[in-house]
């Protein structure tokens, strides 16, 4: 089959692009296109660049999206894109729990972060953060 073939896909297949953006892995078909060609999905194991690739049912697909990596068991192939409950009945989600974040873990390396209902910090207390950040003057 060539890449110029427009015959139908086979009964019970939907194009890759087309089950992502029904399923809500993505916001556009565009961007599901996208994800397809930059080689961020896998089918079965085997690496795609295709979005006509046919996905049926009991296809997994492993998809690198923000950072994560997403294992997703196609159940049904869409008719139409609709709210989350009906793309949840797409698929059944076999990824693995995102590794647990640590508590005093924040994206600023944890400084400044306070306890919450502790109030605005004092003079003296942003005095010590700024010298913490190294914004000293």
């Amino acid at each position: 089959m060539s890449d110029t073939d427009t015959s139908p896909a086979p009964k019970g297949t939907q194009r890759l692009d087309k089950w992502l953006w029904f399923a809500r892995v993505v916001k556009t078909r565009t961007q599901a296109a996208a994800l397809v060609t930059e080689g961020r999905i896998r089918i079965n194991t085997v690496k795609t660049d295709r979005p006509a690739q046919p996905v049926r049912p009991g296809d997994m697909l492993t998809i690198a999206l923000r950072g994560r990596i997403r294992v997703l068991e196609v159940v049904l192939p869409g008719d139409k894109r609709g709210g989350a409950p009906e793309a949840a009945l797409l698929f059944k989600d076999q990824s693995p729990p995102p590794p647990p974040r640590a508590v005093d873990e924040h994206p600023d390396g944890g400084l400044g972060v306070r306890d919450a209902g502790s109030g605005r910090p004092t003079k003296k207390d942003r005095r010590l953060l700024d010298r913490l950040r190294g914004d000293e003057e």
